[in-house]
């Protein structure tokens, strides 16, 4: 069903916000603070000869300029290491590091570093990558990495994986069931293409910056913007050779993540830090953002699909590669899942490659592995349904998996609301309004599986009778609101009553990565758990003030009162009062919320995109957009409609214009906002969002997580709009408008 109109609350934080008051990580001001200014490698591939640091250290203000070989030996991947040591692996891998008494002293000596580097053949295609004579871009044993994967709720791994892997590649995905080849000889229609998806960058208002610094305990505090602050915490004290209780993350404010933020300047500062005895800042212009940040990997896939005349699909084959540059990958995992599991496809043969490449390496980018699987899944969905004449969403109602039917692994998909939310996408007007000359309709569907972590919270009353809950994870996307409406709930107050409070790793109860849809999910149990406790011990003092059972009492406007004799109460203020009092015979009111959700609940969302296309100019324009969408419970509808309007552009910019593109020598051509083409505001109509609500058994209060389902179906919904306007398939995204111009001008 359909969410009703609900009011929503204001996030928490959002007035300081406006008002300028946050303190963002650059703004932190530490005394003795040093800044850090990155020296990147100019080459794609290289061996380093010589680094020449002399006239870099005379600079004014240089406090210490730092190689890979000043730093401690690390048991880390070349690509991976803090400041590369023998070797260069991509275009903006770090080789120096200046410290200096100012920004600007840093940036100065930077540029007196002289590097000299003996380039070799650099590796950029992955295709060309996979041959046998071509270099060898990372060791031998470099693999597919799972417990990368796991921190965004994707897998590495897959059912079958074939021990013989083609050069560079580091991963393979096999999945497969019944006889794809013979069910696709005997299939009436069949689809086969060739689809691509470029390389994409998070684009984050904010880019990377964090504080190191070291205490006279031999201890370190970090300031981070990041999703993890636990994975932080675990990596530097295992490279720095500390115990966990001795490195500190502060988890600052997040100035946009999306899957970008968890890890990536920390230990590089936490080495430094321990070097020169002061505290260091390191912030990346937008320049070195674009080239030393982690993107989003291109992706390509060849695609046969087949089915029967009335649109009955028979059988799917895919062969996909993610170019991953200097890095592993595991997104093939993921998508190998999608691809496979999405629809009633009794016979599918799907191979996914992870190919390395000398590119800047790639992690997790909203929704990663679902973007790309569905971007080539529903274009050749679309062109199925053309040749076969059928409706869309017809198509796609005719073979979308339900409840009970295996998905790519086996296992039986729980309660999902997809044919929910293709019903809805079928009755919204942008579908079945009568379309105009040059103008068309696309549609897609994306799904996610969806990420669970155990978590803890705490939760206790404060003297003034507001209810404080303290997690782990923070807080990108609007989470700590929809944390306090569950507390407020399981409490018994209003949530303006509540405070959500992110604390750091040496105080705050185990919780979640803020990432793969999963912190409602994953620690609003917790959270619920621990609210009810912390009510429980306030009842239970109220119960002795009052005389009265437990449940007989209620909280009504900030007191414990006997149900039917409002006048027989006691002030919460006062019941927290009685419970820290000096000789007080009460204990106080702290209480602790653990959760391990043991099931997933998946996602299901349909996006349609509705354009007009100019055949003589290739240009064409957004007309309408909708957003049809699976939440289980809207905790806070304003704020999840708000996730998925920011998710349905990012989707949009992936067919719009946004693209790494990189020349045969391995350098970044789109490497500013001048060439990386994120949409501007008139590009992008209103997004009609609707809410579908079928309830997790599971999740708290019913919700689902929300924040990646909107990244996923859009890029597919336009490239398909475009296809039927222009009577050009795009295959190809960022889409080139050169190729949708009528030849005879017609």
């Amino acid at each position: 069903m359909s969410v009703s109109a609900r009011a929503g609350r204001r996030r928490q934080e959002g007035a300081e916000k406006v008002r300028g008051a946050t303190r963002f990580t650059a703004d932190l001001e530490l005394a003795g603070l040093l800044h850090v200014r990155l020296v990147l490698a100019h080459a794609a591939s290289a061996r380093i000869g010589r680094i020449e640091t002399s006239a870099a250290k005379a600079a004014p203000g240089v406090v210490d300029v730092v190689t890979g070989a000043d730093l401690p030996e690390l048991e880390v991947a070349g690509p991976e290491l803090p400041l590369a040591v023998d070797r260069v692996f991509f275009a903006g891998q770090p080789v120096a590091a200046v410290v200096a008494k100012s920004e600007a002293a840093a940036i100065d000596a930077a540029s007196l570093v002289e590097v000299d580097l003996e380039e070799t053949a650099p590796v950029v295609d992955a295709a060309v990558a996979m041959r046998d004579q071509s270099p060898l871009v990372l060791e031998e044993d470099e693999t597919a990495s799972e417990e990368d994967a796991s921190i965004h709720g994707a897998s590495a791994s897959a059912e079958e994986t074939p021990e013989d892997r083609p050069r560079n590649v580091t991963g393979v995905t096999h999945l497969r069931r019944g006889d794809a080849a013979k069910a696709m000889k005997d299939a009436d229609v069949v689809v086969a293409g060739a689809y691509s998806i470029g390389g994409a960058h998070h684009s984050f208002l904010e880019p990377h910056v964090s504080v190191v610094r070291p205490e006279p305990d031999g201890s370190l505090t970090i300031w981070s913007p990041t999703q993890g602050p636990f994975v932080v915490r675990d990596e530097v004290s295992q490279l720095a050779g500390l115990p966990p209780h001795k490195v500190r993350v502060v988890p600052m404010p997040v100035g946009g993540g999306f899957g970008g933020k968890v890890l990536l300047l920390e230990p590089l500062l936490a080495l430094l830090a321990l070097r020169v005895r002061r505290p260091v800042r390191l912030a990346l212009d937008r320049s070195h953002e674009f080239v030393f940040g982690r993107p989003a990997p291109a992706a390509r896939f060849e695609v046969e699909l087949g089915a029967k005349r009335d649109g009955t699909l028979v059988a799917l084959r895919a062969t996909y590669t993610y170019d991953n540059g200097a890095a592993a990958g595991w997104h093939a995992g993921l998508t190998g899942n999608f691809l496979g599991g999405t629809y009633r496809i009794p016979n599918f043969e799907l191979r996914g490659f992870e190919v390395a490449t000398n590119k800047t390496p790639v992690d997790a980018y909203r929704a990663p592995g679902a973007t790309q699987a569905f971007f080539a899944l529903e274009v050749a969905l679309d062109e199925l349904a053309a040749r076969l004449d059928l409706d869309p969403v017809e198509l796609r109602l005719r073979n979308v998996s339900r409840e009970g039917d295996p998905g790519a692994d086996g296992r039986p998909w729980p309660r999902i609301a997809s044919v929910e939310v293709l019903e809805e996408a079928r009755r919204h007007p942008v579908y079945s309004a009568p379309v105009g000359a040059g103008e068309a309709v696309g549609v897609a569907l994306g799904a996610w599986g969806g990420a669970r972590t155990p978590s803890a919270a705490g939760c206790r009353v404060d003297p003034d009778g507001t209810v404080a809950v303290t997690v782990g994870s923070p807080d990108i996307s609007g989470t700590a609101t929809g944390l306090a409406i569950l507390a407020a709930e399981a409490f018994g107050v209003a949530p303006d009553k509540v405070r959500v409070e992110v604390a750091d790793t040496a105080t705050a109860p185990f919780s979640a990565t803020s990432s793969g849809s999963q912190v409602t999910y994953s620690v609003g149990g917790a959270v619920i758990e621990a609210a009810r406790e912390a009510r429980r011990q306030l009842l239970e003092i109220a119960t002795e003030e009052l005389e009265a059972a437990p449940e007989d009492l209620d909280i009504v406007d900030g007191r414990v009162a006997v149900k039917g004799a409002p006048s027989r109460s006691v002030e919460i203020t006062r019941l927290v009062e009685l419970s820290t009092a000096f000789m007080g015979r009460h204990r106080p009111i702290q209480a602790v919320g653990r959760s391990a959700v043991q099931a997933a609940s998946p996602m299901f969302t349909v996006h349609i995109a509705r354009v007009k296309l100019d055949r003589e100019t290739g240009a064409y324009r957004l007309t309408g957009y909708a957003a049809i969408q699976d939440v289980g419970k809207a905790i806070n509808p304003p704020e999840v409609e708000g996730q998925i309007h920011g998710g349905a552009v990012q989707a949009l910019g992936r067919a719009l214009g946004e693209g790494l593109v990189y020349d045969a020598d391995g350098q970044l051509k789109t490497a500013s906002f001048l060439d990386y083409e994120v949409p501007a505001a008139d590009q992008i109509p209103n997004i009609d969002v609707t809410l579908v609500e079928v309830p997790s058994p599971v999740g708290p209060m019913g919700a689902k997580g929300v924040g990646e389902p909107p990244a996923i179906p859009g890029t597919a919904a336009l490239a398909n709009a475009v296809s039927r306007a222009s009577g050009v398939r795009v295959r190809e995204v960022p889409i080139d408008r050169s190729l949708l111009v009528s030849q005879d001008g017609q």
